[in-house]
């Protein structure tokens, strides 16, 4: 057998295209907006990361078409050598100014962000501890560092506390976290992290990549919603969810922050943030500061879902954010969920393994602050109607 015989025997993808049951890969023929146009049929996205509905504003909009006209279309080349903006510069004062710490860091993606960040700081001799249910740019970060990775049952404070206490050398461990954990919406236990962190003296990087612009009175994440700002050592965030971008930053002290900037290969070696996709960064953080009422009608949306599921009796996972899942069981089960709430207009994601357990297969749902009250009506009587057709409540 040659090296692509894995690939030619690959078939379950095509097999359920061919039954027309195959939910990934759907090409959207609008913009990323609270409906979308699909195969020419109007529906409702309630699988975006688009919390604050920032793609659509006309300010951000308007500077990155701005960008484009001061500086291109890209920059042809690394941070490191000629693709340094000035609007980089910008954003990464403007990104440690709004996040209360000393520096930024901007990377082209988030995924580049972790990776680039762990084993650039993560030696031979170092330690890494993370939570089971953390993201996979986390995990494949982990896996490129030299040292030691060690995970943790999700969120089981005593089994972190468990391996803590065994480290030889727990000062120079760097404990890694998901501040809102992207499949069941539920939140890191931040406080008693931050409780061991005093007791062990390990360092601790937050990535909030789904907490940023949605959590805590001004947006700035997990760690103001939790009152631990000040406990965090490094906090990362993606351009790609409220910030209506790409890319993806890293902040905390300054000389931290410095010799990243000098060692990691993800960012020496990686073509910079484009010019409009730096300018909608720019834009959007300016409107998360002095619109705070967005935050405020996505959780008036987001609290009526979560209220209509609990009725329902669906199993939410404990989500505390605006990911709320709706846990289906066994693949078959949520594929079967997916099509029905596909076939009625609502656009969702079914997470299937390795994202979840075999057992734990869910419809993850997301909202938006520019959903109208007209469409959260229209999500729940579908998702009560779906639900009941596939047999998963008796409604």
């Amino acid at each position: 057998m040659d090296l692509f015989h894995k690939c030619r025997t690959f078939t379950r993808a095509k097999e359920a295209q061919a039954e027309g049951w195959y939910p990934y890969f759907k090409p959207i023929g609008s913009g990323a907006d609270a409906e979308v146009v699909i195969d020419g049929k109007k529906m409702i996205m309630i699988g975006s990361n688009n919390y604050l509905g920032l793609t659509q504003h006309p300010k951000v909009k308007a500077a990155a078409i701005e960008a484009v006209k001061n500086y291109g279309s890209g920059c042809t080349g690394s941070r490191f050598l000629n693709g340094t903006l000035d609007i980089h510069e910008h954003l990464e004062t403007g990104l440690a100014d709004f996040m209360k710490k000393e520096s930024a860091l901007v990377f082209s993606t988030g995924f580049q962000t972790n990776q680039g960040t762990i084993y650039t700081l993560v030696g031979k001799d170092d330690t890494i501890v993370i939570d089971r249910g953390d993201h996979a740019s986390i995990m494949d970060g982990c896996r490129l560092a030299f040292g030691k990775t060690i995970k943790y049952r999700h969120n089981d404070m005593k089994d972190l506390e468990r391996i803590l206490s065994e480290l030889e050398r727990p000062e120079n461990t760097l404990v890694i976290v998901d501040g809102v954990f992207s499949m069941e919406g539920d939140l890191a236990d931040l406080p008693k992290i931050c409780e061991l962190k005093k007791k062990y003296k390990f360092k601790l990087m937050v990535d909030d990549a789904h907490g940023i612009g949605v959590m805590g009175k001004n947006g700035r994440g997990t760690a103001e919603h939790f009152g631990v700002e000040d406990q965090v050592d490094l906090i990362m965030g993606t351009f790609s969810k409220s910030f209506a971008s790409i890319g993806g930053f890293i902040c905390g002290e300054e000389s931290v922050i410095h010799y990243i900037k000098h060692f990691s290969r993800a960012l020496i070696f990686s073509a910079s943030m484009p010019p409009a996709a730096v300018a909608a960064v720019l834009a959007s953080l300016d409107i998360i500061k002095k619109e705070p009422e967005r935050r405020q009608k996505l959780w008036k949306n987001v609290n009526r879902i979560r209220d209509a599921f609990k009725k329902f009796g669906f199993d939410t996972a404990g989500s505390e954010t605006p990911i709320i899942p709706i846990v289906a069981g066994g693949e078959q089960k949520v594929f079967m969920f997916w099509k029905d709430l596909y076939e009625r207009g609502l656009f969702a994601n079914p997470v299937i393994p390795p994202a979840v357990a075999p057992e734990h297969c869910l419809i993850r749902t997301s909202y938006m602050a520019t959903h109208t009250d007209e469409q959260i009506d229209k999500v729940i009587e579908i998702c009560g109607q779906s639900a009941k057709a596939v047999g998963l409540a008796n409604l």
